[in-house]
């Protein structure tokens, strides 16, 4: 996966609370295991006006007006600002996927559900949980400034708001690491290659038989 070190982007608000894996990508759209594509299903029963089928040209459909990422001033949002128990529901990978091929690279919300915190990790996506009064203030300056933008700044762990001010947050060395070095659980094993080649090695002379072709 890429490195995330630091972003700039504008934010879009989606104030709702239990947004649940099913609304992030809904469950007609999980027959692929591929990353990308899902983009255009994101939010899938809020963004459209029909019922969304799979192959779908998403192009010609009826839009929510009324729903935030089909207003023109968050056509380019790359920033998620959401409410508590984000990403709530089952456990499917396909909704950081979702997010990601729509251009959503940092959420920044009060909580979220463990599993759906944790996909988003291994897939460069960068979650902030932001409680309280500040996040609250986020919410009214996005929504009184047309084109708001944050910086995320994962070395320092701070958001900087466009008058420079700073928000420091919270992350986990572990998960903080993988995302700086763009190291997702392939990569982490692949860094031990030449050690599990040698224990292949080792384990062929002590147990030949363990290795010998059927017939």
């Amino acid at each position: 996966m890429q490195k995330f070190v630091q972003h700039s982007g504008v934010v879009v608000p989606l104030d709702r609370a239990n947004v649940d894996t099913d609304m992030i990508i809904p469950k007609q759209f999980l027959k692929s295991i591929k990353r990308s594509g899902f983009g255009p299903n994101l939010f899938d029963e809020y963004r459209y006006l029909d019922e969304g089928e799979v192959g779908q040209d998403c192009s010609m459909r009826p839009l929510n007006t009324e729903f935030v990422l089909n207003q023109p001033r968050y056509k380019s949002c790359s920033i998620l600002l959401a409410r508590e128990n984000f990403g709530c529901g089952s456990s499917r990978e396909h909704a950081p996927w979702a997010l990601d091929d729509f251009g959503i690279k940092v959420i920044i919300a009060s909580s979220y559900a463990e599993i759906f915190y944790n996909n988003c990790l291994k897939n460069g996506l960068l979650p902030i949980v932001f409680q309280g009064e500040q996040l609250d203030k986020l919410f009214e300056e996005v929504e009184k400034e047309e084109g708001y933008q944050l910086t995320i700044d994962l070395e320092n762990q701070q958001i900087i708001k466009p008058g420079g001010e700073q928000l420091d947050f919270e992350i986990d060395t572990f998960s903080k690491h993988c995302l700086l070095h763009g190291l997702d659980d392939i990569s982490l094993t692949l860094q031990y290659s030449e050690a599990i080649k040698s224990y292949e090695a080792r384990r062929e002379q002590e147990a030949p038989w363990l290795f010998e072709e059927k017939k």
